[in-house]
C-alpha cells in the first residue's frame, strides 16, 4: 500500500488509545507512513483515555454538526452506547474550543508527534 499511495495527511488512533485495537491499529500506522504528516484523533469511550492533545483545528458550528452527523450516521453498531451521542461530541468538541481560544467556540484536538511537510 505505501509503494502505491502516498497521503498529504493520515488520520489514525490515538497511541495512548485503551483499546487495544485501536493502538495495534496506530502502531501500524506509524510502522508504514514513516514520512508523512499523521493526526491521533481521540474518541471518547468508557475507557476514559482522553488526554491532552496538542495540535488544533478551529470549527464553526454548521462544521460541528455536519461531522456529527457524519460520525453517527457512519457507525451504527454504536448507536446503543450510551456515550454515542451528539451531546457528547459536541461538548467534546466546545472543551476543545475552550483549550484552544477557538473563535466560534468549536475545535477539533489531534496528537501530533512531528510534523513533515
Amino acid at each position: 500500500m505505501k509503494r502505491d499511495y502516498h497521503p498529504d495527511l493520515i488520520l489514525t488512533h490515538s497511541r495512548h488509545d485503551l483499546h487495544q485495537d485501536h493502538r495495534l491499529i496506530s502502531d501500524f500506522t506509524w510502522n508504514t507512513f514513516r514520512n508523512h504528516l499523521i493526526l491521533e484523533y481521540e474518541i471518547p469511550k468508557y475507557d476514559g483515555d482522553l488526554g491532552n492533545p496538542n495540535f488544533f483545528v478551529h470549527l464553526t458550528e454548521n462544521i460541528c454538526k455536519d461531522k456529527i452527523n457524519y460520525i453517527l450516521d457512519s457507525f451504527p453498531s454504536q448507536n446503543q452506547k450510551q456515550w454515542f451521542t451528539e451531546e457528547t461530541f459536541l461538548s467534546i468538541l466546545r472543551l476543545r474550543g475552550i483549550e484552544s481560544n477557538a473563535p466560534h467556540k468549536y475545535a477539533e484536538a489531534f496528537y501530533c508527534r512531528k510534523v513533515v511537510f
